[in-house]
């Protein structure tokens, strides 16, 4: 008889093998993890970028590889401190049974994605509710933790490591660092991977970086004193374990922060996919029931973008059905068209010019005609602490002028019918410059994650 492999292997075009335990599989082959082969990446950016069909399936796969490759360096006994070993508790850490937790974390961190990702979450599920929120749910499920007994394992303990916490402060020193190493707004193996992965399908160089070095530098850090703006910065405190870099990958640090802003302006936030996630918005609020997916566990799990898919191509079919003008749209590629998009004077002038050119459009053109896209990416928390080569500590901000000047990606975007679309230029040419004068009010821009 032919002995069992005890490591199987995954090909994949990013790491090139990514390898599970034969203990892991189960949890590969259950139905949440397998529904993510049938959950675009980048919602309907194929439409734009024709290489860009990638799914979940396969970035998680690869968040749990760099996840696992960040692990084994941090936890290093000879990548540790003193100080560091001790506030973590280090001598105590179970070394191998949080490897596995982490690296079940990462495989199930997206499970809860609703079919095209994150296209339209928060006006698709009841309030309260996000796709993390349906993680933890599918983590703590009867179907899994079958799974997770027999691999002695504890849901809570995965969650803790698989959602971003409400409250870092409940998790211990060690936990928080192996949130981070997943979820992390830097530094974490999800956004090195979709940023990786994303430029690779979508046959753009904007997301590449140096994780082989970056992953290789990648440190726990003790944070120096708190960054500019915290309040009394020469109080004591206990120590602040963080997951931070050596002084050396400050350079590797630097490029996965610029790629992030060019991947942002440049495909997540491309026009012409601007608008297709909101004419998916459309269709699925006038298609599904009350117009939100449902988050019982068995009915998100039987929808996946083919049930969407194969919706929108029978509405764009019957004008009898629900969502047929978005569908159709969508099918045969009629998408709106840019009426206005602000320069940059404009907006240093007026950030709303947008807002307001909009406004004046679906007054004179009807609200069915006229779409509007305003969006914020900010740089984020470009903060984390930096193991200094004389073995002093610094925020990477007070270290790295590129990092401290990452700017904002920024979408602003006015969308009109096609059909409209000659007659609105004309007219906006004669008006534009008076419906662009800045106004007394609230500007606040939508912001979501990636």
């Amino acid at each position: 008889m032919k002995p069992k492999k005890h490591t199987i292997e995954v090909r994949d075009p990013l790491h090139i093998f990514v390898r599970l335990r034969r203990t892991e599989k189960p949890v590969f082959d259950s139905a949440p993890f397998q529904r993510l082969r049938h959950v675009h990446q980048l919602a309907l950016s194929y439409l734009v970028y024709p290489g860009a069909t990638h799914k979940r399936f396969e970035h998680s796969l690869g968040v749990m590889e760099l996840a696992t490759r960040i692990f084994n360096t941090v936890t290093d006994p000879d990548n540790l401190t003193d100080e560091v070993r001790d506030v973590l508790g280090a001598d105590d850490f179970d070394r191998e049974y949080w490897r596995r937790a982490l690296r079940m974390a990462a495989l199930c961190h997206d499970t809860g994605h609703l079919p095209f990702s994150h296209a339209a979450e928060e006006q698709l599920l009841p309030p309260g509710s996000d796709h993390e929120t349906i993680t933890e749910r599918i983590i703590r499920s009867s179907e899994m933790a079958e799974i997770w007994s027999a691999m002695k394992l504890q849901a809570a303990d995965i969650v803790k490591l698989a959602v971003e916490p409400a409250d870092i402060q409940a998790l211990t020193p060690m936990e928080a660092i192996l949130n981070e190493i997943i979820t992390g707004e830097v530094l974490g193996a999800d956004r090195m991977d979709y940023l990786l992965r994303d430029s690779l399908h979508t046959g753009v160089a904007y997301g590449r970086f140096d994780h082989f070095r970056l992953i290789d530098t990648m440190r726990v850090v003790i944070a120096p004193s708190p960054s500019d703006g915290a309040e009394d910065e020469d109080a004591p405190g206990d120590p602040d374990p963080r997951l931070g870099l050596e002084e050396g990958g400050k350079e590797s640090a630097e490029a996965l922060l610029l790629a992030r802003y060019f991947m942002f302006s440049q495909v997540y936030l491309h026009r012409i996919r601007r608008i297709y996630d909101i004419h998916l918005m459309d269709f699925l609020k006038e298609w599904l029931d009350g117009g939100r997916f449902a988050i019982e566990l068995d009915k998100h799990l039987a929808m996946s973008d083919n049930e969407v898919n194969a919706a929108i191509a029978e509405a764009a079919r019957d004008g009898a059905m629900n969502g047929h003008a978005h569908a159709k749209r969508i099918a045969q590629r009629q998408h709106f068209k840019v009426l206005y998009a602000p320069a940059k004077s404009d907006l240093e002038r007026n950030s709303a010019a947008a807002k307001q050119v909009y406004e004046a459009a679906a007054e004179k053109y009807g609200p069915d005609a006229v779409r509007l896209d305003r969006y914020r990416k900010g740089s984020g928390s470009r903060d984390f602490p930096v193991l200094r080569r004389d073995g002093s500590t610094a925020w990477v901000s007070n270290l790295s002028d590129v990092i401290a000047n990452v700017p904002e990606a920024l979408s602003h975007y006015v969308f009109i019918d096609r059909g409209l679309e000659d007659r609105a230029s004309r007219w906006l040419e004669s008006v534009v410059h008076k419906l662009t004068e800045p106004r007394e009010e609230d500007d606040d821009l939508e912001e979501d994650p990636k």
